[in-house]
């Protein structure tokens, strides 16, 4: 999967188009005029005015772009086996299949974020396709059944979410993109394990005998 055309649909459409997303995903649509997509795409804004009329005409030709590429994606993510460390999340798959410069996270990142429809109904049919299957594979007891799976899937939902929304931040503080193929070994790891082993320590582990504050050594 491309993030852009290949070379034989490089036509002027779609490379304005591409330019579009770029300059979307760096600044946000309301900062980026209709001049400055046809100067970076190398045409004149007549042209860009040809194929696309207004800019929420050209904005909505992006959007559905945007929509076909991640709602593949999802088709790929739920096509798996749904098991800890045997299937991709859906940022996992992003990563996967995107190249590392592609505009594509930061555009959803902003569309998540702002509160624009286009990204509203993408995180409603992720939420109600991550519930589907947590309710399939409780079903099938390979999942532990949970009164408010609504609850649970907009939680992993959002936890998968963060290392797009948050890429900036967790590669300051790991020192790797974790949308880049390390970085994506790194983080997919840790999750499975998180999920499938858990983080709490049993509270029976803990020997209370043990607490050296409370002993005290014999006179």
């Amino acid at each position: 999967m491309r993030s852009v055309p290949s070379p034989g649909d490089l036509t002027a459409r779609a490379t304005i188009r591409n330019e579009a997303l770029r300059l979307f995903a760096e600044r946000g649509p309301d900062a980026v005029s209709l001049r400055q997509i046809a100067t970076a795409a190398g045409v004149s804004p007549a042209l860009v005015v040809h194929h696309f009329g207004t800019k929420d005409g050209l904005r909505a030709a992006v959007d559905e772009q945007v929509s076909r590429v991640f709602d593949a994606l999802l088709d790929e993510v739920l096509a798996g086996p749904g098991l800890p460390g045997q299937s991709e999340s859906i940022a996992t798959a992003i990563g996967r299949a995107l190249p590392p410069d592609s505009p594509l996270p930061g555009y959803l990142r902003w569309l998540l974020l702002s509160g624009d429809p286009a990204g509203t109904r993408l995180f409603r049919s992720w939420h109600a396709a991550t519930a589907r299957l947590l309710t399939a594979l409780a079903e099938q007891q390979l999942l532990a059944p949970h009164e408010d799976t609504p609850l649970r899937a907009a939680l992993l939902l959002a936890n998968d979410l963060a290392m797009i929304l948050l890429r900036e931040p967790i590669r300051e503080v790991l020192g790797a993109d974790p949308l880049a193929p390390d970085g994506l070994r790194r983080w997919s790891d840790e999750v499975t394990a998180l999920y499938t082993t858990g983080l709490w320590q049993p509270a029976a582990a803990v020997d209370p005998t043990t607490n050296h504050e409370a002993a005290e050594e014999p006179r």
